[in-house]
């Protein structure tokens, strides 16, 4: 992590699914912790770093973790994570996949500000795309 960082001060860095893949397991959270770790140390590496949400709530693979996965949330600052679906497959629509999210224990407030958070990479294509 630090390396990456450290070459690119100015880029912004998505950490897919939390820091992990496939549901949040205890190597996610290990890994994740590494990045919280920073965030609350103010590190300055972490200036550009963002997380996205998806893929975490796969039926059977969150549920036992649902405070823990909003605890980092919080750590991290709901202005940091992004949402998204992922993996759009029979067995896990958009649509199922937001279901599952909002069973999470996080406030109005909280779904709604990752709901409509924005990766400063698109906000910036977005600009660019409207100026022209």
């Amino acid at each position: 992590m630090g390396q990456v960082l450290l070459e690119a001060p100015d880029v912004t860095v998505q950490i897919a699914h939390l820091a992990g893949g496939g549901g949040y397991h205890d190597a996610t959270d290990e890994a994740l912790s590494v990045f919280v770790e920073a965030i609350e140390r103010k590190d300055p590496r972490m200036k550009n770093v963002y997380f996205d949400a998806c893929g975490i709530t796969i039926p059977g693979m969150w549920e036992g973790k649902a405070g823990l996965i909003v605890k980092r949330i919080r750590q991290i600052s709901v202005r940091r994570v992004l949402y998204g679906s992922d993996a759009a497959t029979p067995d896990n629509l958009p649509k199922d996949a937001l279901e599952r999210w909002h069973k999470l224990p996080l406030t109005h407030y909280e779904f709604h500000t990752i709901e409509n958070n924005i990766a400063p990479y698109a906000m910036d294509w977005l600009n660019r795309t409207v100026e022209k």
